[in-house]
């Protein structure tokens, strides 16, 4: 495949690059059909899914609860995490020569950043709704009002936005004068690291108190929460009053795991040892599967969404 250089001349021995050349999925051609098809069938159920989900939520005075409301967030940020990657992947796979801008690089690079960190930090709101549910049921129309569970998606969205500013803001600060081609399927920060000509030890340094923040202390407040939940189910004589239980976050606990290992893989681990194979099936389970996998998991036993899906589907028939 043939690769043209976009560049701006900087200095008389320096160029910058203007234009990246995606990779993409460029060394399997026999699978481009075959890339192409699952891509398109996954963000279709992606949208249709998550787009549901936010309606059903919005429309339907039954699930107006903390639950559902953070579910439809997650909804939300499944569309963006998936809107920002497969569109651009799908073109790639369609067409010879995959390039990007460097505004547009940066662009995909922020919003992909933002909903990543934004799932990862709602997860954890998500578990600590969850223990506030089953450990402190008495005490859950109090403890999650209305007003605290707006407080703590604002906050979500807000805090995931500034990190995101900040990793996008450090990334156009650096020089890119050598090779342009990202060895993977979308912008993002390892791949983007390694090719930058200026020192990244800011970037690192910035990813690396990313990484302990939403990969660590969230994680540890997760497994926390869960590790209560677990010993307050335990505790009950009912049976039925265990399933029950079991079934209200088993959904939550499904989503957290293949986030969480997908993530792990992909970003935490240094850019030195990184791997472009590696970090393009990690990267699918994450901004691809994951998002269009949430809403079934989080809807097929759900009586609640049934209902109200069985109410709304009628009204679009009339």
């Amino acid at each position: 495949m043939e690769y043209i250089l976009h560049t701006m001349m900087v200095s008389p021995n320096e160029t910058m690059v203007t234009e990246f050349v995606l990779e993409g999925f460029s060394e399997h051609p026999s699978l481009r059909l075959f890339l192409i098809g699952c891509f398109l069938t996954l963000y279709t159920m992606a949208l249709i899914g998550n787009t549901v989900i936010i309606v059903l939520v919005t429309s339907s005075t039954g699930l107006h609860s903390p639950m559902y409301f953070f579910l439809c967030n997650l909804a939300t940020m499944d569309i963006m995490c998936t809107s920002s990657v497969l569109p651009k992947a799908l073109l790639g796979l369609v067409s010879e020569k995959n390039t990007i801008s460097f505004h547009g690089c940066m662009t995909q690079l922020f919003f992909l950043v933002w909903s990543g960190s934004s799932e990862l930090l709602l997860l954890t709101v998500m578990a600590y709704d969850r223990y506030v549910a089953i450990c402190h049921p008495l005490h859950y129309s109090s403890r999650m009002s209305p007003q605290l569970c707006g407080v703590l998606a604002m906050a979500v969205w807000s805090i995931c936005a500034l990190n995101s500013s900040i990793n996008t803001g450090l990334m156009t600060q650096l020089s890119f004068c050598g090779p342009n081609i990202i060895t993977h399927f979308f912008c993002e920060i390892p791949p983007l690291l390694l090719l930058s000509c200026s020192s990244t030890y800011v970037n690192s340094i910035m990813t690396l108190i990313a990484d302990a923040f939403y990969g660590g202390i969230n994680f540890f407040l997760t497994l926390f929460s869960y590790g209560c939940i677990i010993a307050s189910i335990l505790r009950m004589r009912s049976a039925e009053g265990k399933r029950k239980a079991f079934s209200t976050c088993s959904s939550h606990l499904i989503v957290v795991c293949v986030y969480y290992s997908s993530v792990f893989c992909a970003y935490i681990s240094p850019a030195s040892s990184y791997s472009p194979e590696r970090s393009k099936v990690t990267s699918v389970l994450y901004s691809v599967l994951s998002p269009t996998l949430n809403p079934l998991i989080y809807t097929l036993r759900n009586k609640d969404v049934k209902l109200a899906l069985g109410r709304l589907l009628p009204s679009f028939s009339h």
